[in-house]
């Protein structure tokens, strides 16, 4: 058995028996641009257990962007290993990991990307009914998913009918309404308003005690990066530990 397996197979079942929802291992990314290589990301090792909340902070161009795409399955590594709630992306066909996307990773991102002409309602139960779930089930779903949120009053409202915050809240349910094991929020209150962007921070607060899912959450905001469990700086290609 080469190394490669054997450290493969340490990594996705550590992953799948120490409740850690997220890991990866030697995560490399080198992009060509003309006759040049350029890495971005240089042998990274990432950890996030369930129920941990873990903040990446770094300079704009540091690569955070081209993390959060590696750990959603956007985008494959040029070495390297991505494994969720114990299962590889690495072993996974485009099709396969399309499924695993839509059912255990939630995506946050800092301009919603919610469908204009759908209700809030449809929006947030988007992701159940891309999956083949019945309209009136994921509906269902979704409202439970807007009143947590604190939105469900404007369920039938759509998104130009709401406020910025309003629409985050919208997203975060969308993100939240398939149970998963890993939600990546990328500058999730970077276009909101003081007030606002606290909101969410309660909110993120409030789903971290009661989901056991894993938060990962690229940001320049340094209020944002204080409510998390962890905060890991990308330099150089590499994580370190802030606190």
């Amino acid at each position: 058995m080469s190394e490669t397996t054997v450290n493969k197979e340490s990594l996705v079942n550590q992953t799948a028996n120490g409740r850690i929802m997220l890991a990866c291992r030697d995560l490399t990314r080198i992009y060509r641009e003309g006759p040049q290589d350029v890495t971005v990301l240089d042998g990274l090792s990432l950890e996030v257990r369930a129920g941990e909340r873990v903040a990446v902070v770094g300079s704009s161009g540091s690569g955070k962007t081209t993390l959060l795409n590696l750990l959603g399955g956007l985008d494959r590594p040029t070495r390297g290993e991505v494994s969720i709630a114990g299962e590889s992306l690495l072993d996974l066909g485009e099709a396969a990991l399309g499924k695993f996307r839509n059912r255990r990773i939630g995506f946050v991102y800092q301009f919603h990307h919610l469908l204009a002409e759908f209700s809030a309602l449809e929006n947030a139960a988007l992701p159940l009914i891309i999956r083949g779930q019945r309209k009136r089930a994921a509906e269902s779903r979704a409202r439970e998913l807007l009143a947590k949120v604190g939105i469900e009053h404007r369920a039938d409202h759509k998104p130009g009918e709401l406020s910025g915050g309003e629409r985050q809240r919208v997203a975060i349910a969308r993100a939240l309404v398939t149970d998963p094991s890993l939600v990546l929020m990328d500058e999730p209150t970077g276009n909101l308003d003081q007030s606002t962007a606290a909101s969410i921070l309660a909110l993120m607060d409030e789903l971290a005690r009661t989901t056991d899912c894993a938060f990962v959450v690229v940001t320049h905001d340094p209020s944002l990066a204080a409510h998390q469990d962890r905060v890991m700086k990308l330099d150089g290609g590499r994580l370190t530990e802030q606190r």
